[in-house]
């Protein structure tokens, strides 16, 4: 008698539409596995969560640096340059030479200093002083396309002054309205120094969205920051006579010429992240010593600070999808034990231990999948509509969320790195598959005698 033909196996190779068949079985839910179901449900929203958290808190800390950064360097320059062994008076030539210098986009002159502000509301505040001319108030954009009140026509000639919104908001000054300045060390008299006031009219009110600037800059015309902070040195002019002892203020004003001198210079470059070597092309461009110091060296604390926190901030975060994947092994090991008579079933009808590992790592690798994929898309949605989402929770609950007087910013950033989002999409796939090895090796191990010893 001829003996019988061993049974087919029912996979024709690898990853066979039989073993597709089955893992899509295992994973649809039936009346007796609706708690396992259930597991695996609670299993996908993990790992879902977890990817959408990741990818909107990076989007978010990468948009803060980036809007920090870009109002930060906006308004101060990538470089400051100091005068050293002899007054700013040459800050025009200065000026020319930098900016013909390949890589920098452009150079300003300014002169700066500290002063008590107060408006028609009483209020006083500390604030700076920033004294530029018109041809460099265009060269910062973000600061001539931030005016909300009033214009830069005529500003170098207007006698007036442009205050950030929150500082004319605290003064309680708008268009029009004066607003008075003190520098306690003015003037110098018999007694020692006495302080020196002055009042402005108010031309321009700004906002460049960030905290710093608006509330404590107050710009005014060059020639008038110099005239205030006595900034010009005084020579005698060619051909004048020395005047006397006991010569006249008029004069004085006559035989002598006053030279004008800046605080510093700001200098920009096409690109903020080659300081080193834009430090040494400036110094060799120059044809006087000056102090170059960059905004890596003014924000490193700030800078650092934030950079350590992206980055612990991912590792915590990615406990989310750790935790997910653990999800996968006990759901899958549950699963496991609910199918061993059916693992027995295939086993007897020809499947291979590698079909059986298979068929459970599809079930648990489609579970990562689709969360990943939920939670790819929720992010990618709630990122790109941050400051939104921000706006409505502060509506609904009352409390205003992500403070500008705290965060330097007016509104929550948010910027998408693709990069980082295809990080966390594979680093949650291979977690994911990881975490159907064991799992499947398990099943593949069944004896399909035992299993089907007590069916």
């Amino acid at each position: 008698m001829t003996p019988a033909a061993p049974a087919a196996a029912p996979s024709s190779g690898p990853f066979s539409r039989f073993e597709w068949l089955v893992a899509g079985r295992y994973l649809r839910a039936r009346r007796k596995d609706t708690f396992i179901s259930v597991i695996a449900f609670l299993t996908l929203a993990g790992v879902a969560i977890g990817v959408m958290t990741l990818i909107v808190v990076m989007s978010v800390m990468n948009g803060f640096r980036a809007e920090l950064l870009d109002k930060i360097i906006g308004l101060n320059g990538h470089f400051t340059a100091y005068p050293i062994e002899s007054k700013f008076t040459d800050y025009d030539k200065v000026v020319s030479e930098i900016e013909v210098i390949p890589g920098v986009t452009h150079a300003i002159a300014y002169v700066e200093g500290q002063v008590l502000a107060s408006g028609v509301s009483g209020e006083s505040t500390g604030v700076y002083v920033r004294g530029m001319d018109l041809a460099s108030i265009e060269k910062m954009p973000l600061l001539y396309n931030g005016n909300q009140l009033g214009g830069w026509d005529q500003w170098d000639t207007s006698g007036g002054v442009a205050v950030g919104s929150r500082l004319a908001q605290k003064l309680g000054v708008t268009i029009g309205d004066k607003i008075t300045i003190v520098n306690v060390g003015g003037t110098m008299t018999p007694f020692g120094k006495a302080p020196q006031y002055r009042s402005f009219d108010v031309n321009v009110i700004f906002d460049v969205g960030m905290v710093e600037f608006d509330s404590f800059f107050l710009f005014m015309p060059m020639e008038d920051a110099q005239t205030y902070f006595k900034l010009y040195e005084s020579e005698l002019k060619p051909g004048a006579k020395q005047p006397g002892v006991m010569a006249s203020d008029a004069e004085i004003d006559a035989a002598y010429q006053r030279i004008p001198q800046a605080t510093a210079v700001d200098i920009f470059i096409d690109n903020p992240d080659r300081v080193d070597a834009m430090r040494t092309a400036i110094q060799q461009g120059i044809s006087r010593p000056l102090i170059l110091n960059d905004w890596q060296q003014r924000n490193e604390t700030l800078f650092s600070a934030l950079q350590v926190e992206r980055v612990v901030m991912f590792v915590i975060l990615s406990m989310i999808v750790v935790v997910a994947a653990f999800n996968i092994i006990s759901s899958l090991v549950m699963l496991v034990k609910d199918k061993g008579a059916d693992i027995a079933i295939l086993r007897t009808m020809g499947a291979t231990r590698g079909s059986i590992m298979r068929i459970f790592s599809i079930t648990g690798t489609t579970i990562g999948f689709l969360g990943t994929l939920l939670g790819l898309v929720l992010g990618l949605l709630i990122a790109m509509n941050a400051e939104t989402i921000r706006a409505w929770l502060s509506d609904v609950v009352g409390i205003r969320l992500f403070p500008p007087e705290v965060f330097f910013l007016s509104t929550l950033p948010s910027r998408i790195n693709p990069n980082e989002v295809a990080a966390v999409v594979i680093m949650s796939l291979v977690l994911s598959f990881l975490a159907t090895l064991y799992p499947s090796w398990r099943a593949a191990q069944y004896d399909p005698v035992e299993a089907l010893r007590y069916e």
